[in-house]
């Protein structure tokens, strides 16, 4: 049986007493939301953080509210709650769909959209027992000094495994980061880095307090593809998420596409808008773009799937993509 090591919680119910108790006690604790990863991980040994500060009632941490500009999304929002909200169902149904696929029903009931966000990586060398990992002799990410993935390398390359940033990054979000000096905006295109260990570019006392999205110009189409072993539950081996703008005459006027689950972070894949731009989204330009995507993707082996198929599934993913956007 794997056991919780001894910590204390806390349950603030205000924004500013939940970042008082992480600063207060520093690198001793973390914040939990839904804690469906965070708790495995703890059982793991990944973690073992003495104080635990709970979010569910931190009041400015929830809500939906749209006008008509924007949506904004508090991060302790429940995924089930993103899934099935008719504002995001009527003005942003990829991120309705990306959050719909994560994980099972049960863990998007208590699972947060700031905790998809700020999830983190994986590796088949790291989520793993302490028996586990102590027998092969720890990684860079967890107790150890070199990478399994990479031979000789000095900086980890575990994946990222969230469904909803790909769609929130092409969508142009904004995270409202807090901490005790205050609240700053976080485009989210500058939240991720590619260090695996933390892959976030704010502070471990700092907390994601809600998500802005603007909303897209007319024309506008978003569609988000998983590949995962299981039609429920697991992580994603591959995703992807394509935006595609079309003007008057149905060229297209705007094209972006995000892939994650390949490394630290989501990445947009360069030279795919070359293929698209000032053309109608037919079949010539879908496998036009399917192929550059192919050629820009490169999977590392830190998901036990054999990263070549994950790279060959790319292009299908893209051209299932394009076509449901062609379609609409």
């Amino acid at each position: 049986m794997l056991r919780l090591h001894p910590y204390e919680y806390h349950m603030p119910r205000a924004l500013d007493e939940a970042l008082s108790l992480l600063a207060v006690h520093g690198d001793d604790a973390m914040p939990i939301a839904g804690g469906t990863d965070l708790v495995p991980n703890m059982k793991h040994g990944l973690f073992t953080p003495g104080h635990l500060v709970a979010l569910s009632r931190v009041r400015e941490m929830h809500g939906i509210a749209s006008n008509g500009d924007e949506i904004r999304i508090g991060a302790a929002e429940t995924l089930t709650s993103v899934a099935t909200h008719p504002d995001i169902l009527a003005r942003i149904p990829s991120l309705a769909r990306a959050a719909e696929l994560v994980s099972g029903p049960q863990l998007r009931r208590v699972g947060t959209i700031g905790g998809n966000v700020c999830l983190d990586t994986r590796c088949a060398y790291y989520n793993q027992t302490r028996f586990w990992r102590r027998a092969l002799g720890y990684c860079l990410k967890k107790d150890g000094d070199l990478c399994h993935v990479v031979k000789g390398g000095t900086r980890c390359v575990a994946a990222h495994s969230a469904d909803t940033p790909p769609v929130l990054a092409v969508l142009d979000a904004v995270l409202e980061v807090a901490d005790e000096d205050g609240t700053r905006d976080v485009p989210i295109r500058r939240f991720f880095t590619s260090d695996g260990i933390w892959n976030r570019s704010i502070g471990r006392s700092e907390l994601v307090v809600a998500i802005r999205i603007p909303r897209p110009p007319p024309g506008t189409r978003v569609a988000f593809q998983k590949l995962r072993p299981r039609a429920a539950i697991d992580f994603p081996l591959a995703n992807l998420a394509v935006r595609v703008g079309r003007d008057d005459d149905g060229r297209v006027s705007d094209f972006r596409l995000v892939v994650s689950a390949m490394g630290a972070y989501p990445r947009h894949v360069g030279k795919v808008e070359d293929a698209a731009m000032g053309n109608r989204l037919g079949p010539g330009v879908i496998e036009a773009v399917a192929e550059q995507a192919f050629r820009q993707c490169h999977p590392l082996s830190n998901i036990t799937v054999d990263p070549e198929w994950r790279r060959a599934m790319i292009p299908v993913l893209v051209r299932r993509a394009l076509n449901e956007i062609a379609a609409a």
